[in-house]
């Protein structure tokens, strides 16, 4: 539930201004003064609240449902009661979320721990760090040398910015989070306890054991990404690991050195991509995706939950399985497997 402790309304829109911000047509226009105070899922619904349906097994709920107004595709406008406003949508989630943030700014993006503003008089500012006025660096937070960030971001407590790198504008470095080594843009969001540009684990066999090669690449974090909690991002070897506008990673996601990543991928929670991997444009990977090192995976390539990358992924094509393949051709093989399983169990029991 929204809980109004910790997310409080920006103020009420009518179902008309939802209508016009989101492009959504209104069933019936008498509905167009009702007001919509908070969000909730479509199970729940509630006095003042806007929910959203979609996909064929949720348009059940529309008939039971208590809301001030629901967003829902064509096929659905007329499953809901007479009470609740409809607004017709082909991407009803894309229009909540739109809404949703313009409700709950707070809930989009992370703010100050404190209600400190500027630099605390808490925090360890190196003389020649360069800090953008209204930029935010709270109690506990280390600002290295040469380091410069600009306005609008906030540095939460006892983050650590090494030497000479750069933050943009806008963004947000959580608690306990590491920069090192890195050039990181405009309106980049970095959860707590993230770890960028620390070495990557490179070594070359020594008479005594593994020796150290030194890692002398950078991070560079392009404008609009997003870094989830306790993921790391380590720094090139000799080029850099770049990752690209706009690319969403989850929590506990571990990226290696030189790793290139495109623009507005999506890389889920314990993703693990070895060195020098390479993903084009708009990749998505489920949780616990796996790369080899070197593998290079096409623009728009999706690859499911759990696979294993041993080859490179032609672009917009659609992986799965361990060690992974098409996907039409991992379920033919399970399908298959499945087949032999139930006849070996049919001969033993004749």
């Amino acid at each position: 539930m929204t809980d109004p402790v910790f997310f409080v309304p920006s103020r009420r829109y009518t179902v008309a201004e939802v209508a016009n911000l989101t492009g959504a047509v209104l069933a019936d226009s008498g509905h167009a003064q009702v007001e919509i105070e908070t969000l909730a899922p479509a199970s729940e619904g509630g006095e003042g609240a806007l929910v959203f349906v979609e996909g064929k097994r949720n348009f059940a709920l529309m008939r039971a449902l208590k809301a001030a107004a629901i967003l829902c595709p064509p096929e659905a406008a007329g499953m809901a009661a007479a009470e609740v406003a409809v607004l017709v949508h082909s991407r009803p989630q894309q229009a909540f979320a739109l809404i949703g943030r313009l409700l709950f700014p707070t809930a989009a993006m992370p703010g100050p721990m404190t209600s400190e503003t500027g630099v605390s008089p808490g925090a360890h500012i190196d003389p020649t760090a360069q800090i953008e006025a209204g930029a935010i660096i709270e109690a506990g937070a280390v600002i290295g040398p040469r380091v410069a960030i600009g306005r609008g971001t906030v540095i939460a407590p006892n983050a650590t910015i090494g030497h000479s790198c750069q933050i943009g504008r806008d963004g947000y470095v959580g608690p306990n989070a590491s920069i090192q080594y890195a050039l990181v843009g405009n309106r980049v969001v970095i959860h707590g306890g993230a770890r960028i540009g620390q070495d990557g684990f490179g070594f070359v066999s020594g008479a005594k054991g593994p020796e150290r090669m030194p890692q002398v690449g950078r991070v560079v974090i392009q404008d609009d990404v997003e870094v989830g909690a306790n993921s790391t991002v380590d720094r090139g070897a000799m080029s850099d690991t770049v990752i690209g506008e706009g690319t969403k990673i989850d929590n506990l996601v571990q990226i290696g050195h030189n790793v290139r990543i495109g623009r507005g991928c999506i890389i889920a929670g314990h993703c693990g991509l070895s060195g020098s991997v390479t993903l084009g444009d708009f990749v998505m990977l489920g949780g616990r995706v796996g790369g080899a090192d070197h593998d290079a995976i096409g623009a728009g390539a999706q690859v499911a939950a759990s696979s294993g990358l041993m080859h490179d992924i032609p672009s917009g094509e659609r992986w799965a399985g361990l060690p992974a393949q098409p996907t039409r051709e991992f379920f033919r093989e399970l399908s298959l497997i499945r087949s032999l399983a139930r006849s070996k169990k049919g001969d033993k029991n004749d």
